[in-house]
């Protein structure tokens, strides 16, 4: 009798016990649709006006709503309708709105959906940063960020400037800093106040070829208006007249007559011809003061080389890093596609990979990485197929030339404009160049070298573009053919590494002088390489794989102009790799 009892008791609990458990592991329902839903219909209902309790009003602009969508959604209109006056009417008037502005946001609320355009983000930002509405806000800083280019990035900066967007502010001034030289022969530097032009000839961040750049621009904006002169001597006490050459210094500066009428520029000049004749005289150590001699560091954060797809020996997608600063190699997200004998090039920080061969087909497609957030997204495809193809950026523009279709060399080439997200044909050049090096120099594209598939001939030959005229010009020829060769730049300097003429693949290296059109023969690479990447750090020019003929490599090697001397890096590549791009960026913070 008692065992039953037990026996029931135990079953009553047992039974209890189970149905807390079930209770417990019974999910809770959930629809993810239901808000989305609940909006989709009070947009329907805002549309015919059902059950709207407000108006607002923005120029000749009437725009139905309801105040608690409103509140929900801004801040402003949270405090608007819990806080003040406003609470109590059906009928608002915003004076400060732009009524297109006011419209787009309305919807936006009610949709989450808004097109930022060139035309409506300055009337959108302000409008949305009124209304707190951060993601909008946000949307149209990330929109003109894509939009900085040397015409426009000054009045970019000051309207983050005008509106407290510190990221885009950010942005803008290091695109300045990046492209000082082209922005500075745009018209809105010529409009800048005094206090601008201060600030950037001050920064210690410029990119720049020469400290000329920055005298030569001082000069422009003080000659576009005479009521500036009295603005010389503060600006030229910025710029680092030490580090002209003397020549240019006695032939330039010092004939200058608005310097010599002026004090103090003119004790800035004898400052900095003191300062070149003690270095010429070979004096380690100044006896005195002198201000401005120190050279501009371009950027204050680390650098990293990313090393893109590749063949290995078939086309790969992966991307390793090498981090200068703690010197070693590690992994990035994989390209969306394999990707080999491709053109790399940096624009406003961002990695493009361009054509190539994807290990079945020349591809058109280009692929664009984020560092920041380590992804690769597509952007706009080249009108042509070209693998083996010569990438380069200059003026803010990205140009691919000539490469090989899969039936032919090319002798096309195509340029992208940022702005505009479209690629253009530019002039051909005069002869077919696949696997052709490409450089800047001087505001100048070089093609050098490559294989002409017309005469079946690795080529010597080397011609540059001007933008401007959009005129090909052949200048001086290397030394030896070079088909496949690296190409960089370094203090006005442009290089050829390796490379390959038929069946000989190359360790020798030439340099080319603008100034002289000639070729000069520097030291030879530790190892013979063709299909290496190049790129140029520190004053060091870096060789990054390619092959020997057989085998790809995964060793990289820098070349010291100072001392004509080439060193192994200590630590190579998880694999060798020809035919892979190169690049470098600023580390991510």
């Amino acid at each position: 009798m008692l065992r039953c009892d037990s026996q029931n008791s135990l079953d009553e609990s047992s039974q209890k016990q189970s149905n807390q458990n079930d209770k417990k592991e019974r999910p809770i329902y959930s629809n993810s649709r239901h808000t989305v839903k609940a909006f989709e219909v009070m947009l329907t209902m805002r549309k015919q006006k059902l059950l709207c309790d407000v108006t607002l009003v923005a120029g000749n602009l009437e725009v139905p709503a309801h105040k608690m969508v409103l509140a929900a959604c801004s801040p402003y209109f949270f405090a608007m309708f819990t806080s003040f006056e406003e609470s109590k009417r059906d009928r608002i008037l915003l004076k400060e709105f732009d009524s297109q502005a006011l419209a787009l946001l309305v919807e936006y609320i009610y949709s989450s959906e808004i097109n930022v355009t060139e035309e409506n983000v300055q009337i959108l930002l302000p409008a949305a940063n009124l209304l707190q509405l951060t993601d909008v806000r946000d949307a149209c800083c990330d929109f003109l960020q894509t939009q900085l280019h040397p015409t426009n990035c000054l009045g970019i900066r000051a309207f983050a400037d005008l509106h407290s967007c510190s990221d885009l502010l950010n942005r803008s001034e290091s695109y300045i800093e990046r492209h000082f030289q082209q922005v500075v022969e745009c018209e809105e530097f010529l409009a800048l106040p005094a206090s601008q032009v201060l600030k950037l000839v001050s920064s210690d961040r410029l990119v720049i070829p020469s400290e000329e750049t920055v005298f030569e621009c001082v000069m422009a904006w003080v000659f576009h208006d005479e009521n500036r002169r009295h603005h010389l001597a503060e600006l030229i006490e910025h710029v680092r007249l030490p580090l002209l050459s003397y020549t240019y210094l006695v032939q330039r500066v010092s004939m200058e007559p608005l310097l010599n009428a002026d004090l103090r520029c003119k004790n800035f000049l004898i400052e900095a011809l003191a300062y070149q004749l003690l270095k010429a005289k070979g004096d380690k150590e100044i006896p005195f003061e002198i201000r401005n001699t120190h050279p501009r560091k371009p950027s204050g954060l680390p650098k990293i080389m990313l090393v893109i797809g590749g063949q290995a020996p078939k086309a790969i997608r992966s991307v390793e890093c090498y981090d200068f600063k703690e010197e070693r190699w590690y992994r990035v997200a994989e390209m969306p596609s394999r990707r080999c004998r491709a053109g790399v090039s940096v624009l406003d920080g961002q990695v493009y990979a361009v054509g190539g061969f994807n290990g079945t087909l020349r591809v058109r497609s280009v692929d664009r990485y984020d560092a920041a957030d380590d992804k690769w997204v597509a952007s706009q495809s080249m009108r042509a197929r070209r693998s083996t193809v010569g990438v380069a950026e200059l003026n803010g523009c990205i140009y691919a030339v000539g490469g090989f279709d899969g039936t032919s060399g090319l002798n096309s080439a195509e340029v992208y404009d940022p702005r505009t997200k479209e690629w253009t044909m530019i002039p051909p050049m005069p002869t077919r160049r696949s696997s052709v090096g490409v450089g800047v120099l001087n505001g100048l594209l070089y093609a050098v070298g490559g294989y002409d598939g017309a005469s079946r001939q690795c080529l010597s030959s080397v011609i540059r573009y001007n933008p401007e005229t959009q005129i090909w010009t052949r200048v001086a020829d290397m030394s030896t053919c070079r088909s496949g060769a690296g190409i960089g730049v370094l203090d006005g300097i442009l290089y050829a590494v390796g490379g390959h003429d038929g069946p000989d693949v190359r360790k020798s290296v030439e340099a080319y002088d603008p100034k002289t059109n000639t070729w000069s023969p520097v030291a030879d690479m530790a190892v013979c390489r063709r299909n290496a990447g190049v790129v140029s750090l520190n004053n060091m020019l870096y060789v990054v794989g390619g092959d020997n003929g057989s085998t790809s490599l995964g060793s990289v090697e820098y070349y010291n102009p100072k001392v004509n001397v080439w060193t192994m890096l200590p630590t190579q590549m998880s694999i060798g790799r020809s035919y892979a791009g190169v690049a470098i960026i600023d580390r991510p913070k």
